[in-house]
């Protein structure tokens, strides 16, 4: 009597399929992130009563627990059922991405939408949601990418939530949509020569912003933005706003906003810095727990700085290697996947990462303006850890359905 050798896939088989690289490189990642959100909010627990439950690393780490079983789940179905569904998904993202305008402004901006005890933020889940419609669309049968009109549809789908996310405003996350949707064009096969007029045009548009914000008197300026993010551009590019018949008493005020603007920027580079080879001691960094690094803003935009401080250049040096990890692991995800959909689905997704670091930790080391990105996996916010650990699962996605079985 003859015994079939083929079998269904056993969860020990699915498993061991994983690329675990990926996801232990994410658990350290969220490991890492809790410890250095707690460091950075000790001090503040040890004034004000507060629950252990309401602590900010307790949500990272119950958002990282659900993330990482979403992403579990994700990586299980085949990635072109996903896709098919990608349509829907955007435009759920784009519908969110309206209802945050009906929402109360907090700080100023229009972000986040009050769920009971969380505030869900749509724009993170629109990055996900434009990555897989844009590799939907890019990727179907038939399709002449040589044809403008495809290029165009392609910077449409990319647009819309582009201005929405613009105008809430939030100008980091939705400048990150932009390499993430040219590197997809470009892997999927759109002419170089398109790619790079638009580039062209827009690099030549945001030469003439900086110029009518940082030159132009406010009378005659075309583009309007919020005082912080004219200020961050200022900051950046070391132009306090006096003009060359200012009165001395307008270029001492001049010079003062300059000072107090630069204050985050300026300490999160002194954090840097100070923290030597191997750093302070965690929660031992001056800066951190003397609140010269704004405690509103170091366990979230500066948390990098709070690691560099605390743990130096090697503990700087193990964050960049993980995050390696997770981008070249994006990278050979793409270069073995079955199809093209698979393939510019990875690109997006290791794009995204790789977007959000560099800006990130460059506005900590002042290569960058401050635009509030957060550093994946590390910075404090459950959308934001959320929206990464699913971005792993279709990536393991893509790895596990890399072959028929």
């Amino acid at each position: 009597m003859e015994v079939s050798n083929s079998r269904s896939p056993s969860w020990f088989g699915i498993f061991g399929r994983l690329e675990w690289s990926l996801l232990l490189a994410s658990v350290g990642l969220v490991l890492i992130g809790a410890a250095f959100i707690y460091s950075a909010t000790s001090s503040r627990l040890s004034i004000e009563a507060t629950s252990w439950f309401q602590e900010r690393y307790v949500n990272q780490f119950l958002a990282a627990g659900l993330g990482l079983v979403l992403a579990v789940v994700i990586s299980l179905i085949d990635y072109r059922i996903i896709a098919r569904w990608s349509m829907a998904l955007y435009w759920l993202a784009i519908g969110c991405l309206l209802l945050v305008f009906a929402m109360e402004p907090v700080a100023g901006v229009q972000r986040w939408i009050p769920l009971g005890v969380i505030n869900f933020q749509p724009s993170e889940f629109a990055k996900l949601a434009l990555i897989l419609l844009l590799a939907h669309f890019l990727c179907r049968s038939g399709l002449d990418l040589r044809d403008p009109v495809v290029f165009v549809k392609a910077l449409g789908l990319m647009l819309l939530p582009f201005a929405l996310i613009l105008i809430e405003p939030d100008l980091g996350s939705a400048v990150v949509l932009l390499p993430i949707s040219f590197a997809m064009m470009f892997v999927a096969g759109i002419p170089r020569r398109n790619l790079l007029r638009v580039i062209g045009v827009g690099a030549l548009l945001l030469g003439l912003t900086i110029v009518d914000i940082l030159f132009a008197p406010e009378n005659l300026q075309l583009i309007r933005l919020k005082d912080h993010q004219q200020y961050r551009l200022r900051v950046y590019f070391g132009f306090d706003g006096a003009g060359a018949d200012a009165t001395p008493e307008e270029r001492r005020r001049a010079e003062r906003d300059f000072r107090k603007w630069s204050y985050n920027v300026d300490q999160a580079l002194i954090s840097v810095g100070s923290g030597g080879l191997t750093g302070k001691g965690w929660r031992q960094g001056t800066q951190n727990v003397w609140g010269y690094l704004p405690r509103g803003v170091a366990h979230n935009d500066f948390i990098f700085s709070v690691i560099a401080e605390e743990k130096g250049f090697l503990g700087s040096l193990v964050v960049l290697v993980l995050y390696g990890i997770v981008i070249f692991g994006g990278i050979r995800v793409a270069v073995e996947a079955r199809d093209p959909l698979g393939k510019v689905i990875a690109v997006g997704v290791a794009t995204f990462w790789f977007s959000h670091i560099f800006i990130n930790i460059g506005m900590n080391i002042k290569l960058m303006p401050v635009t509030g990105l957060p550093l994946p996996l590390l910075s404090d916010g459950g959308s934001s850890v959320l929206c990464f650990l699913l971005s792993i699962g279709l990536l393991e996605n893509i790895y596990l359905h890399r072959r028929s079985y």
